[in-house]
């Protein structure tokens, strides 16, 4: 009995070990990431933004004689800015997409697959850095959500028993740890949010309900991201911070949707 007894306290703690390992492995994966990306794609960046901001100031200058070939010249500037991450509406100082809170973020939709697609790597170094870095995270992101799974589905177990000891009825039991599991997800992740998203970002709660859900459920169509607006001035960690959410907030929809399928089988 003794030595099962320190068998199980011994696999109890190769389990905690891994899981903070992963857990450690995981950021410091994600801030490994960022400080490539930015590396990388920030001078380039600068770059391309004082070439804009050169061709908008050659444009207005040469306004008055303006002739069709111009304008297209000029829309087709606007359109390459757009692609390389450049706001046209901004100026050469607004802040860069490739600081490190939005180096951070970017690796995270890179990871987790989201890939808005107003932001992409324009160096050569920078996408083949991308491509590497997709192969080797893509797969280290799906062991994490699975383990961080594992750890929400082991608390929801404890509820269920800690509930069933007193007398409760089984299925019962059942129904109120997932209710109370898919509330206090709810609220957390798609609720919440989305109050702080109308406040920073100006956009009606709809909205950022809407931007939630699609982030989370990785459809990711890149028509509502935070932290792009050029006539806002957000915090530094703010996109650090709405990576977490989204990191954690993966996992928590992800054990969703398999309980929601394993109840339809």
């Amino acid at each position: 009995t003794l030595r099962w007894g320190i068998m199980a306290r011994f696999h109890a703690n190769m389990r905690v070990s891994w899981t903070a390992l992963l857990v450690l492995g995981y950021f410091l994966y994600l801030l490994v990431g960022a400080t490539i990306f930015q590396i990388l794609e920030r001078a380039a960046e600068s770059q391309n933004r004082n070439h804009f901001q050169l061709e908008k100031l050659t444009f207005l200058k040469n306004y008055s004689c303006l002739d069709g070939p111009a304008l297209e010249r000029f829309v087709q500037v606007i359109l390459d800015a757009w692609e390389k991450g450049v706001n046209p509406s901004g100026n050469s100082t607004n802040p860069s997409n490739w600081d490190f809170s939005s180096s951070f973020f970017f690796a995270g939709t890179v990871i987790t697959t989201i890939g808005y697609g107003n932001l992409s790597p324009s160096t050569v170094s920078g996408q083949v850095f991308c491509v590497f870095y997709a192969l080797c995270g893509i797969p280290l992101n799906l062991a994490f959500l699975n383990q961080l799974g594992k750890g929400l589905t082991a608390h929801l177990g404890r509820l269920e028993r800690s509930v069933l000891t007193a007398g409760r009825h089984e299925q019962t039991v059942k129904v109120l740890a997932m209710s109370s599991f898919l509330v206090m997800g709810t609220l957390l992740f798609l609720v919440f949010p989305p109050v702080i998203f109308s406040y920073v970002e100006g956009w009606s709660y709809g909205e950022g309900f809407y931007y939630a859900f699609i982030t989370l459920s990785t459809i990711g169509f890149g028509d509502y991201v935070v932290g792009t607006d050029p006539d806002k001035h957000y915090i530094s960690i703010y996109r650090s911070l709405a990576g977490v959410w989204i990191i954690f907030g993966l996992a928590w929809l992800a054990l969703l949707f398999n309980l929601g399928a394993s109840v339809m089988e």
